[in-house]
C-alpha cells in the first residue's frame, strides 16, 4: 500500500472500533429462559434470516420469530431483544486516540453490518468514538451487506471517494476480499496494531 493516495478510511465497527461478543446473547437468553447455553450456542447461526434482518428486509420482531425457532424458545421479544442487544462491550481500547489523531487528515467514514434495534444501541452508547466519522453507513439501511459487491459499491458512491483512494478496515476476511474485490485498499484487522501498521504504509 506504500505511495497510494488515500483520501477515506473506512471502518467496520464491530470488532475494530466497538468490542462485541456473541456468546453475551446465548448467556442471556440462558439465563432468561433456563436453557443450557450449550445447546442454544449449538443452535444458534449467522443464517439466511440474519443476513436478511441485516439487510432490513425484516424487522426485529420477525427476526426473533426465526430465532425463537431455530433455538428453541418461548420467550418474549422484550427478552430476546435483553440478549440480542447484550452483545455490545466497550470500545476497542486505543481507537478514539487513533480516529482524532486522523480526523483532521482525511475524510473518516463507517461501514456496519447492522440492524435497526442494535443501531439503537451503539449509537447512543458509543456516541462519542463514532463522532469522529462524517457518516456511518449501515447495511440495513443501504439493502445491502458485506461482502456483497452492491453494498461497497453504494458505500463508495456515498463517500464520493473512489474505491483505489480508499483504505478499508475489517475483522472479517471475507469482508476484506469482498472491499478488494471492487479495488478498495483492505487490510485484515486482528488488533490495533494493524490499523496503525497499515496506516504508516500510506504515509498517513
Amino acid at each position: 500500500m506504500t505511495e497510494l493516495s488515500i483520501e477515506a478510511l473506512l471502518f467496520d465497527l464491530g470488532g475494530v472500533v466497538i468490542e462485541i461478543d456473541f456468546e453475551r446473547a446465548i448467556a442471556r437468553w440462558s439465563e432468561l429462559s433456563g436453557a443450557a447455553p450449550q445447546r442454544l450456542r449449538k443452535k444458534f447461526s449467522f443464517d439466511a434470516d440474519y443476513e436478511r434482518h441485516e439487510r432490513g428486509e425484516i424487522g426485529s420482531n420477525a427476526y426473533f420469530d426465526s430465532l425463537r425457532q431455530s433455538l428453541g424458545l418461548s420467550l418474549t421479544d422484550s427478552d430476546m431483544l435483553s440478549g440480542w442487544n447484550a452483545i455490545f462491550m466497550s470500545e476497542v481500547a486505543g481507537i478514539d486516540d487513533l480516529l482524532a489523531r486522523f480526523a483532521g487528515r482525511t475524510a473518516l467514514f463507517a461501514f456496519t453490518n447492522s440492524n435497526l434495534a442494535h443501531q439503537q444501541v451503539w449509537e447512543n452508547r458509543f456516541s462519542g468514538v463514532l463522532s469522529h466519522f462524517r457518516t456511518v453507513f449501515t447495511s440495513s439501511v443501504l439493502g445491502a451487506r458485506k461482502p456483497e459487491a452492491a453494498a461497497f459499491a453504494a458505500v463508495s458512491d456515498a463517500m464520493q471517494v473512489a474505491p483505489a483512494k480508499t483504505l478499508f478496515f475489517d475483522d472479517s476476511p471475507a469482508n476484506v476480499k469482498g472491499a478488494k474485490a471492487i479495488g478498495m485498499n483492505a487490510v485484515l484487522v486482528r488488533s490495533m496494531h494493524d490499523v496503525a501498521n497499515a496506516l504508516g504504509k500510506v504515509g498517513l
